[in-house]
């Protein structure tokens, strides 16, 4: 009877899961994609705990398991800043992909003798893809948070060695699958796996990671529905399934935004700086502005679009963006923001910051949307990005990022983009609209000088 309701509970929560990815694609039932995810995970998991099977003993460990799990992950995810979420997605997905290896392993070690050929082999996999993830995110995590450096490291022979390694693993797997006795090398399988995670991410760019960290995540759901064909758990395969193919299409889309291939991403080296273009000075002369300048122009402008980037997320400028659309709307300027989208360092970073802002949300227009208004817009503000408005990308056939759409901020009036300073993009390249005669550079911190520009356009900073 306990079975049948343990069996009832994990179908319900597949639903929900199920249920949960569908909500969440639209803004209006975002929410409840998330409490739907939030239930049917809690129900899982009360579920798991009846489960008959599981003793006294089991019982304490999986206390002891949640509480410290409970005790690391709530001051993890209220203290973590929204613009380091990309790197703490990348180390859940590492430690779950652990989990899932370790839980292979010891599951191996426990029935290798009565295991079929056919449950050999997909534990391999699952113990060799759980290590690869495992070690390949947390490199991911560091060339994002930059403790690892962001550029490629390649050397010769990469490719060979790379395969070479997974090759062994495979081998490995084949011995195991025929001799489960030979205990001795699932060990190896594992160092293999570990080994083959990093050899895999080290030779891919910084400007790659979100799209990296999507098919690592791709990789762990696969991990777990394997895992969930081992211990013959209907909701690990689907929950394992819904992951992996969820993670794939959404490398798969942010590929597409950059007109990439996996190939490419995985073998291309993207972002390597290209000195010969970095040191060119065949662009012109970059043209500078003050705070009150600005301000000026844009107060007298008709329509202003907002181009949000990385460098916004970093100076955490969302609510003093929001501060100067207001000041702006109060002028009788028509604000709108316009959203690349791989701004940032994961999908829908921008939204989501502007969100936190009450930015409202009809205001947020695609790519698609807002190319097309570009020539008619009076002044474009560019907070932060650089190849996702870098006109390189439609005519320079040299450029790694030839071919990428981009958001058409060169057709407006004038364009105006507040920076640190002029170092290149991920791409590692100089940026063609910084040179562009309509453009002007505001050199400084996101949040300063938006800051400054809210209480110019208001009327509040004197001189």
């Amino acid at each position: 009877m306990r079975t049948d309701i343990v069996d009832l509970a994990y179908l319900v929560s597949a639903v929900g899961f199920g249920l949960s990815l569908k909500w969440m694609t639209a803004v209006v039932t975002a929410r409840r994609g998330i409490l739907a995810g939030e239930i049917s995970f809690a129900i899982a998991i009360v579920a798991t705990l009846i489960n008959p099977a599981i003793t006294t003993t089991g019982w304490f460990l999986i206390a002891v398991a949640l509480a410290l799990g409970t005790m690391i992950g709530i001051p993890l995810g209220l203290r973590v800043p929204m613009t380091a979420m990309p790197e703490r997605i990348a180390l859940s997905h590492a430690f779950g992909a652990l989990a899932a290896g370790l839980v292979g392993v010891a599951h191996y070690y426990l029935t290798y003798h009565s295991s079929g050929k056919f449950e050999t082999v997909v534990l391999g996999v699952e113990v060799t893809l759980g290590c690869l993830v495992f070690t390949g995110s947390l490199m991911a995590s560091g060339k994002l948070h930059e403790v690892l450096p962001q550029r490629p490291i390649v050397f010769p022979g990469q490719n060979f060695l790379n395969f070479s390694v997974l090759g062994v693993a495979a081998a490995i797997i084949i011995v195991l699958m025929f001799r489960p006795d030979t205990t001795w090398l699932v060990p190896v399988l594992v160092v293999l796996g570990l080994v083959f995670g990093v050899l895999l991410i080290i030779p891919i760019g910084g400007a790659d990671m979100p799209t990296v960290i999507a098919l690592l995540n791709s990789y762990a759901g696969l991990s777990a529905a394997a895992l969930g064909f081992v211990l013959n758990n209907k909701l690990l395969i689907v929950a394992g399934a819904l992951d992996g193919t969820s993670g794939l299409i959404l490398a798969l889309i942010m590929c597409r935004a950059m007109n990439r291939s996996f190939r490419n991403v995985l073998f291309g080296a993207f972002g390597q700086l290209d000195e010969s273009v970095a040191e060119s000075s065949e662009h012109g002369q970059v043209r500078s502005a003050s705070t009150d300048e600005a301000a000026e122009i844009m107060k007298i402008a008709r329509s202003v679009v907002i181009v949000p980037g990385y460098g916004m997320a970093v100076a955490q400028a969302q609510h003093k963006v929001r501060e100067l659309a207001d000041a702006l709307e109060q002028e009788g300027v028509d604000v709108r923001y316009a959203i690349h989208p791989v701004a940032g360092r994961m999908p829908g970073h921008m939204n989501v910051l502007l969100a936190e802002a009450n930015v409202p949300y009809d205001k947020l227009l695609d790519m698609e949307e807002i190319n097309p208004e570009f020539p008619q817009v009076d002044v474009v503000l560019v907070l932060g990005a650089n190849d996702v408005v870098n006109p390189a990308a439609r005519h320079a056939k040299s450029s790694p990022i030839y071919g990428m759409p981009i958001l058409n901020v060169d057709q407006a009036q004038c364009v105006m983009v507040v920076k640190r300073s002029m170092r290149a993009g991920f791409a590692g390249i100089e940026n063609e609209l910084f040179y562009n005669p309509k453009t002007l550079m505001i050199f400084g911190d996101a949040k300063a000088v938006v800051s400054e520009l809210a209480l110019e356009v208001s009327g509040q900073l004197s001189h």
